[in-house]
């Protein structure tokens, strides 16, 4: 880590020596380069977090399944204004992939209630959402698409290139790019997990929010989507759910978005076209979230802050995005969630030295 850094470091540990943290990575890019990759804790019991500790870091993967999307857009496969239904026949919502990646086809919420084994049967879930009736008239408001964005966008991976998202994250982002991401974990890479912890046992239920709310709706069906004993099974680790369950670390989550800020390209790869990158960071919607109950502003694919960073923060803590103003990208995962104070007093110290 470069010394000039030292009050990121020094933020990172005390959270540790304070309790709040139990095991997590951090990572900073800036002006290009790596600046920052520190990692601390247990990954789980008896295990120390090193830097291929991989941790379920929830919606900071709906960027990463909506840039295998995108990856199609930018090689001619299909536009952002087609109709879901003309490459996904069947599909009922008048929606446009455009609308699916904003978070404004109006489909938020898986409408068959499932239980928590229902995470490995992709079809059964992508065969709810195609039969599904909007929740409102697609493109004239948003509600975070919590769990389904990933079988939304991945779905329509499938139908264009013939590959799982998973595979297609692996084979033309992941790999290129020399990502440690992934949906979808075998063995191997499942004894790399960390173990998911609350820092408060309430926060699950706080989390949902009103019985029968739209959020409660999103976030709460299928089962099992905040308890641990699903997160840290092998029926969860293995499944593909891209808007939740992606594993990966800090260092690859960083490094993905300083290919973003440099338009598309990393260590001389180009994934994607620079008008791409600036299409896909643009705002697409800027209101009201039905879901969240707050005012939010998406691009295709994450979320635009008032000084023009963009990125994706999970419900547990994790947050990886890229500030194009002061040059430099972060990424914090934890296993510990709850605490979102966290990111910000990191972000404070980083922005120290800047």
């Amino acid at each position: 880590m470069r010394p000039h850094f030292g009050p990121v470091r020094d933020c990172f540990h005390d959270l540790f020596s304070a309790g709040r943290e139990t095991g997590a990575g951090l990572a900073v890019w800036y002006d290009g380069r790596p600046v920052v990759d520190l990692v601390a804790g247990a990954g789980r019991p008896g295990r120390q977090w090193v830097p291929d500790t991989l941790v379920n870091v929830y919606s900071v993967g709906k960027p990463v399944a909506a840039l295998c999307l995108l990856a199609l857009v930018d090689r001619g496969r299909l536009d952002l204004d087609d109709p879901v239904a003309d490459h996904w026949p069947g599909f009922r919502a008048p929606a446009t992939v455009r609308q699916v990646l904003s978070h404004t086809a109006g489909l938020p919420a898986f409408p068959v209630p499932r239980p928590a084994g229902a995470v490995a049967d992709w079809d059964l879930l992508c065969a709810d959402l195609a039969a599904a009736e909007p929740q409102w008239e697609p493109g004239t408001v948003a509600g975070e698409h919590a769990w389904t964005y990933g079988h939304l966008v991945g779905e329509l991976v499938r139908r264009v290139d013939g590959r799982p998202v998973g595979r297609f994250l692996a084979e033309e982002i992941a790999g290129p790019w020399r990502l440690d991401l992934a949906f979808g974990l075998g063995a191997a890479d499942q004894r790399r997990c960390a173990e998911l912890s609350y820092a408060d046992p309430g926060w699950p239920a706080q989390a949902l929010g009103e019985p029968g709310s739209l959020r409660a709706r999103a976030l709460g069906n299928p089962a099992g989507g905040l308890d641990l004993a699903v997160l840290n099974s092998p029926l969860w680790r293995g499944a593909e759910v891209p808007a939740v369950n992606l594993h990966g670390t800090a260092a690859a989550l960083a490094r993905l978005y300083a290919g973003l800020l440099a338009g598309g390209v990393l260590d001389g790869v180009r994934l994607f076209g620079p008008d791409l990158v600036a299409e896909a960071t643009r705002t697409q919607y800027d209101g009201p979230d039905l879901v969240l109950d707050r005012r939010a502003c998406w691009t295709l694919g994450m979320q635009r802050e008032p000084d023009g960073s963009w990125g994706m923060g999970g419900i547990g803590g994790s947050s990886a995005w890229a500030d194009p103003e002061r040059g430099y990208t972060f990424a914090y995962a934890t296993a510990r969630l709850a605490d979102h104070d966290r990111v910000d007093e990191l972000v404070e110290a980083l922005h120290s030295c800047l």
